[in-house]
């Protein structure tokens, strides 16, 4: 397996912001549709949408998709793990949890990948600015969800441990990725693969639950909403994933969740009135400083002033 930069260059950095544009804007997208469409069939024309858009643009750009039986099933393995599982249980949860605090729990992410890319990949073990990068981070999670939420077994609860729950399958997904660098599959090839298989899990599980599609009459914000969410969210999102998991490897990529909920906390604020407390503040500033821990050049400028 190739090795990987451990800390970014201004290209890494440079797409890694255009990823949190385009993965904050998703949980405003899905805030605009989930008061009109069920959570499976966004998940489903989120993906579909995605997959015709890079079906495209692979024949433009001239990028031989691969036949392989294996290659396939490892695109399988990763369309369950980055797509149906996490998409799913965001839209589920973001029907008692809004945009804003969706994407702060989302930001659990890097932390999980931390533990899961430790034990399993030899080039990103855990160093101690990673151990004390997630004991910070989990501390701005705990903040967040509230002592009071936890001790209530409510709705609301099971609502942020589904966008968790997603996190940590977020986390499979980054270390999982890692194999397709060192079967030199173009990163455009496996985002279409990925998505193209995303899409045939979840038609079928639409036909099995006869979950129905929305009808044309459901307003044209609400369709503004889901084209975003699959050709921008999704399609581009995944070619931008798949270059930086390449280059940077699976706990680099996924710090891309601290700018995510300042790009979805502002477009919740600003565009549907969400509102956020003193403590969901407080703890997104200390996932912050837990993901600028984990990242190490944290620690290194401020050692020498210690």
């Amino acid at each position: 397996m190739g090795s990987i930069k451990q800390q970014m260059g201004g290209r890494e950095w440079a797409m890694l912001l255009a990823l949190a544009l385009l993965w904050g804007g998703s949980f405003f997208f899905v805030e605009i549709a989930i008061g009109s469409v069920s959570p499976l069939a966004i998940v489903f024309l989120r993906v579909v949408l995605a997959a015709i858009a890079l079906w495209c643009f692979s024949a433009c750009a001239g990028v031989s998709i691969p036949r392989e039986r294996p290659i396939w099933s490892a695109f399988a393995v990763m369309a369950v793990l980055n797509n149906v599982i996490p998409f799913s249980l965001i839209v589920w949860g973001q029907r008692d949890v809004g945009a804003a605090l969706a994407s702060i729990l989302n930001a659990t992410t890097p932390f999980l990948t931390v533990l899961v890319a430790g034990v399993c990949l030899p080039d990103e073990r855990m160093a101690p600015n990673k151990v004390i990068g997630v004991m910070v981070g989990f501390f701005g999670v705990a903040l967040v969800v509230g002592g009071n939420r936890v001790i209530d077994l409510g709705q609301d609860l099971m609502a942020q441990l589904a966008i968790i729950g997603a996190a940590l399958s977020y986390a499979c997904a980054g270390v999982y990725g890692r194999r397709f660098k060192q079967m030199r599959i173009n990163p455009i090839a496996v985002a279409t693969g990925q998505v193209t298989m995303s899409s045939l899990v979840l038609a079928l599980l639409v036909l099995v639950f006869g979950v129905a599609l929305p009808s044309p009459n459901i307003g044209w914000t609400v369709w503004l909403a889901l084209l975003g969410l699959g050709l921008f969210s999704t399609a581009v999102a995944y070619i931008l994933y798949f270059r930086l998991l390449e280059s940077a490897g699976a706990t680099n990529l996924l710090l891309v969740t601290l700018l995510i909920p300042v790009v979805a906390t502002g477009l919740g604020v600003a565009v549907l009135g969400e509102a956020l407390g003193a403590a969901d503040y407080a703890g997104m500033a200390l996932i912050g400083v837990g993901l600028l821990t984990i990242d190490g050049r944290f620690l290194i400028a401020a050692l020498p002033r210690l």
